[in-house]
């Protein structure tokens, strides 16, 4: 099961399930349309969840959904995330261009 929150909702809001997901999507941008901007300040919500996740020895997967791309996957998974989840950043490349935007995203 997965437990999913939108920019404008606290994080804190997850504490009281910690232990009941297996999948905390932090969104990073307003679900709605694709191509928005991503919102860095979602980053602080990925490194909560992933602290809470450290400190109660709890196994579940952090997802980033929104706006991910070759300029800040690297931080999503510094933060803590390890799921991303990046449409635009690789759909609006041309096809031949798809594995040098994946490859962006690796790092």
């Amino acid at each position: 099961a997965g437990l999913a929150i939108n920019p404008g909702t606290p994080v804190e809001t997850m504490i009281p399930l910690l232990g009941e997901f297996d999948l905390g999507l932090i969104m990073t941008v307003n679900p709605g349309f694709g191509g928005q901007a991503f919102l860095p300040t979602c980053l602080a919500k990925v490194e909560a969840l992933a602290t809470w996740r450290a400190q109660q020895d709890l196994d579940f997967d952090i997802e980033v959904d929104g706006g991910v791309d070759g300029t800040n996957a690297a931080a999503c998974r510094e933060a803590g995330a390890t799921v991303l989840v990046a449409g635009s950043a690789i759909l609006n490349q041309g096809p031949q261009e798809y594995a040098a935007a994946i490859t962006a995203l690796r790092g």
